[in-house]
């Protein structure tokens, strides 16, 4: 062969080699994590809500994949963020409050139990999805609310996120949801300007910046946490649509301490949710002007209840009904969340019933990328590529533990297990156990456990192998309440 000849022949194999990896990328999808605060089961309109409006969430559920039983890993934020990080359950990473949580006040004489010191943060050790993305070449960038270390060392830019915006040791916003925001992460907007449309602006023009890469973007929306903040407009429409409304049911009803409401009619509320939804429709319809949305991974999801009670009723800012309870709870008001997913070229339309969690949310997004597994990392959750294929995966339990008081909501420590329709909770101060069949007791009002001993019996043991298995760190008496109660 001569030189010509083979010089032009390795050109060749170069230039096939080269076209094969940009197809490759090309290929890769982007992801797109849309994760509310807060935001309860019931709040949209495609799971209910007649009060809230939210006809892009309602649009997207028509798109993608629907989970009807999907669960947060927790029924508070900052463990069932780092779960989603991580692919772990709370428990094994021993962060199971909301960052520093009520142990910081407490223990409280009127609690019967103590919880042990948790970690204030998503170790450094663990090997995020942001990680996990970035190293397979993807452009990773965070926005809004991240609660999941009291130190900068601990920040999204420090977890595989190459842009973090707005990220930091709050759970809520620090200055409120008008600008300025007193968030050194994120600079002040105009007079007036709403937290909700900055965050989506950034992450708008991230995905403009890099639509001709492949992008993580994780939109981390701070609300529809507290303070009820709102633009008064949609207020004003909210007001209005109420005064319209003939409820017949009563608005809360309380048990012991404890307040629950029934109905959704909170205006400020409403229009928050509103503000999020047309949000979520802004960042889908840059997707769509891109011609990115044939290629991108939407993943839509809350991390725990809506706040549903209270000690003071007219804190209450929704309802989780007809499930029970909510934030703070494991009754299925307080862990159930809607989760949507969404990739068009992939993904037929449709719902699925199995019971899926939050750390399944990490091999799942890798599966569907086709990046390899890590299965050390992500151990507890499993890949849902099959359930988005229309295919099914084993039968499995879920878990939790909450081993804390969840302050002026009302939820006790306790932990649950759900396997196929029965769900099985148990309460750490008594250890009495509640088991509920949800496949015809959406509400769990009827508890089984005396009618069916047997069945509560194997979902007790399953729940206590797992505890030991991750080293759950159980609560134990607090020596001032036996004071007080002596006294």
């Amino acid at each position: 062969m001569s030189l010509k000849s083979s010089l032009l022949f390795y050109i060749s194999v170069l230039f096939v080699l080269t076209a094969c990896k940009s197809k490759s990328e090309v290929e890769k999808p982007n992801i797109l994590f849309i994760l509310v605060d807060d935001l309860g089961w019931a709040d949209l309109g495609y799971t209910g809500s007649k009060y809230h409006e939210t006809p892009n969430v309602d649009k997207l559920a028509t798109e993608g994949m629907v989970f009807t039983d999907a669960y947060a890993a927790c029924p508070v934020c900052s463990p069932s963020r780092a779960a989603i990080m991580s692919g772990k359950y709370p428990a094994r990473l021993d962060l199971t409050d909301y960052i520093p949580g009520n142990r910081q006040w407490g223990p409280h004489k009127d609690q019967k139990l103590a919880s042990h010191p948790f970690k204030l943060q998503l170790d450094l050790e663990e090997y995020t999805l942001a990680e996990a993305l970035k190293d397979a070449g993807y452009k990773t960038m965070f926005a809004g609310k991240w609660h999941l270390g009291e130190e900068e060392k601990y920040y999204p830019d420090q977890q595989g996120f190459d842009i973090n915006i707005a990220g930091n040791k709050t759970g809520h916003p620090a200055g409120g949801y008008f600008s300025p925001y007193k968030n050194p992460q994120i600079e002040d907007g105009y007079e007036g300007e709403y937290l909700t449309d900055r965050l989506t602006d950034e992450v708008i023009q991230f995905i403009r910046q890099h639509k001709d890469s492949t992008f993580f973007a994780y939109l981390s929306y701070y609300t529809v946490h507290l303070p009820l903040q709102a633009k008064p407009e949609k207020v004003k429409k909210y007001q209005d649509k109420l005064a319209e409304m003939n409820y017949s049911d009563e608005e809360s009803f309380n048990e012991g301490k404890t307040w629950f409401k029934n109905i959704q009619n909170m205006p400020r509320y409403a229009a928050m949710v509103e503000s999020m939804d047309e949000n979520v429709g802004r960042v889908l319809d840059v997707l769509d002007e891109l011609g990115l949305a044939e290629n991108t991974i939407v993943v839509f999801t809350s991390d725990n209840g809506g706040m549903a009670s209270n000690t003071n009723k007219d804190l209450i800012p929704t309802t989780n009904a007809p499930l029970r309870a909510g934030k703070g709870f494991l009754y299925d008001g307080g862990i159930r969340e809607p989760l949507l997913i969404r990739w068009p070229s992939k993904i037929q339309s449709g719902s699925n019933s199995t019971p899926v969690t939050g750390v399944d949310l990490y091999p799942t997004l890798l599966d569907l990328a086709g990046l390899s597994m890590n299965t050390e990392q992500h151990k507890d959750g499993v890949s849902l590529k099959p359930l988005l294929e229309n295919e099914s995966i084993a039968e499995r339990p879920i878990f939790w533990h909450y081993p804390h008081y969840s302050g002026g909501l009302g939820g006790r420590p306790s932990g649950a297990i759900r396997l196929g329709k029965y769900k099985l909770i148990e309460f750490y101060e008594d250890m009495h156990l509640e088991l509920y069949n949800l496949e015809n007791d959406i509400s769990e009002k009827n508890d089984l456990s005396a009618k069916f001993p047997e069945k509560t019996i194997e979902l007790k043991n399953l729940l206590h192998q797992w505890r030991n298995e991750v080293d759950a760190q159980m609560p134990y008496p607090n020596p001032d309440y036996e004071l007080v109660n002596k006294e």
